[in-house]
């Protein structure tokens, strides 16, 4: 008896929704409250709050915010603990900070209809999205980002993940949150490093898919960085909204292909920061790694001297750094190394979106390892000067 192949298919539908207010944990603002209320199936519903411990120290009245607002609303929350995690990317280089939340999930029985709520930077928003996403196979996630970048790009997505091997993101998920929500209020604490940081991805996503955007940005490059709300508020919104529209209508959201798009000037990034040992930020990384893409895409005749003076212009306008933190030819090669590596996190054919005109990606699956060093050296040389 010869047994055939059982064969099926089937689709999953995800919805979440990104929504914009300031005073998330006002007492008069009933935002949070109504979106925990039309989630139906358990009343109230039991919450668990991570919090980066860089915005408490810089909101530090903002736990017993929480903890009124929830007792306000407790109709329709229940309010079980806050964890205080520490910030930044190292907090993606251990089990330490995992083991913390999961253990919270499993000491305050969240359950798959209960929420884990994280408040903060776009690293622990990935570490915490990752520990929920692999507790009870995956219980419910509301995103609260507190920076430009993460509230423009990283905390917008579907990816979750921490580091390991000596690699960025070797570990993680695809696992949509159910809402994102940012308060612009938390922008205002920001150091400037990290106001600016955030911008780089606006940048990276106008080049790639939206010329005008592009044109907004270089012609607010001055307001962007003496911190002018408005500017920066559209420029969130506008990246947020093409970020999650590829996501959506891209026909790849988990990213089973090879070309990645939205990781224009990443592979480069990636490197820098574990180079760095993480003490550039990643949207810090992503300015040089875009400086160092197109400069290289200059080189190889894609886009005019031109456009790419008035790239690297733009990004020194708003306050960007874009030296390379390589100098030696063994950090050169380490750098270069990356490409490799980057093949691997995608798996299969090499991928690395350049760009052909200003909002024209162009994929290439080769890349010329003399000339890219050159690209290096030529980045360098222009801004030691400087």
């Amino acid at each position: 008896m010869q047994l055939q192949p059982i064969k099926q298919s089937f689709q999953v539908q995800y919805d979440y929704q990104l929504y914009f207010t300031t005073g998330l944990f006002a007492l008069e603002n009933p935002l949070f409250a109504n979106l925990i209320a039309d989630y139906k199936d358990f009343e109230p519903v039991k919450l668990l709050f991570v919090v980066d411990d860089g915005v408490k120290n810089h909101h530090p009245a903002l736990i017993n915010q929480i903890e009124a607002y929830c007792h306000r609303y407790e109709q329709n929350i229940k309010f079980t603990n806050t964890l205080v995690l520490p910030g930044g990317e190292q907090v993606k280089n251990s089990t330490a900070a995992i083991d913390a939340v999961l253990q919270g999930v499993n000491d305050n029985k969240i359950c798959r209809h209960s929420f884990v709520v994280v408040i903060g930077g776009g690293a622990v928003i990935d570490m915490v999205g990752y520990a929920a996403a692999i507790a009870h196979r995956g219980v419910k996630l509301i995103r609260i980002p507190t920076t430009v970048l993460s509230q423009n790009d990283s905390a917008v997505g579907v990816k979750n993940s921490v580091n390991a091997f000596k690699k960025k993101n070797f570990l993680g998920t695809f696992a949509p949150p159910f809402a994102i929500i940012n308060d612009s209020n938390f922008l205002e604490t920001l150091e400037q490093r990290d106001w600016i940081s955030g911008i780089s991805e606006a940048i990276k996503v106008a080049l790639i898919k939206d010329k005008a955007f592009f044109k907004y940005i270089s012609e607010n490059a001055t307001a962007l960085k003496n911190r002018e709300m408005e500017p920066m508020q559209y420029v969130i919104y506008k990246c947020a909204e093409m970020h999650m529209d590829h996501i959506a209508q891209g026909g790849d959201p988990f990213e089973s292909g090879s070309s990645r798009p939205l990781d224009f000037g990443h592979w480069a990034a990636h490197k820098m920061e574990f180079m760095t040992n993480y003490e550039l930020r990643h949207g810090e990384a992503v300015a040089k790694g875009i400086a160092l893409d197109v400069t290289y895409a200059q080189l190889t005749g894609l886009i005019s001297k031109e456009d790419l003076e008035h790239i690297l212009d733009v990004m020194i306008a708003i306050g960007f750094d874009l030296s390379l933190p390589v100098e030696s030819p063994i950090e050169i090669q380490s750098l270069l190394d990356g490409i490799e590596e980057f093949r691997e996190h995608l798996g299969g054919k090499l991928t690395i979106t350049l760009i052909s005109d200003l909002g024209v990606k162009h994929d290439v699956h080769t890349i010329d390892m003399e000339l890219m060093a050159q690209a290096i050296s030529k980045l360098n040389h222009q801004f030691a000067l400087n």
